[in-house]
């Protein structure tokens, strides 16, 4: 019997995954408090009045997220996705979130206000995936659209379009 050697790089992604799942809990979704002075809490912000500068590991990960939600959107807008296919979805999403932590180097401001944004997007795909019973998987895939919409505002990524 011969067993295949583990993939590194997918221990590395979801190491990372979660260790940034246990530094930002899933009710910060727009709000996330860091050790800055003063204990004060971390909120979306703009660089100097622009967008945030970004890297291909960032667009590539986000884009992705973005088009696993929209192929999927007009199902939980109508209600016709069934439980099983938001855990896949959410499976999938965080499979992107993890490949980002992994692999995108932002300067840290920008970082910080990534955090936010993934904040939301992990809240939502937990949500979609029964980890959080406390939110429908419908509005988990809402809250990872407000996430991508954020990130959308927030970060210089040619071509974004709103959901």
């Amino acid at each position: 019997m011969r067993i295949d050697p583990i993939d590194s790089r997918g221990i590395l992604a979801t190491a990372a995954f979660l260790m940034l799942a246990l530094f930002i809990q899933p009710s910060q979704a727009q709000t996330h408090k860091d050790e800055h002075p003063g204990g004060t809490a971390h909120r979306l912000e703009l660089d100097h009045g622009k967008k945030w500068a970004t890297d291909e590991p960032l667009r590539k990960g986000m884009g992705e997220i973005r088009n696993l939600i929209a192929a999927s959107e007009p199902g939980f807008r109508k209600g016709k996705l069934a439980q099983e296919d938001y855990a896949a979805l959410g499976t999938k999403i965080e499979e992107q979130v993890a490949y980002i932590v992994a692999n995108c180097k932002l300067e840290p401001r920008a970082d910080e206000n990534l955090h936010v944004v993934l904040a939301g997007i992990i809240s939502g795909a937990d949500a979609m995936q029964g980890k959080d019973r406390k939110v429908t998987a419908a509005a988990g895939a809402r809250k990872v659209i407000a996430g991508l919409n954020s990130y959308g505002r927030y970060f210089d990524h040619p071509g974004w379009k709103r959901l």
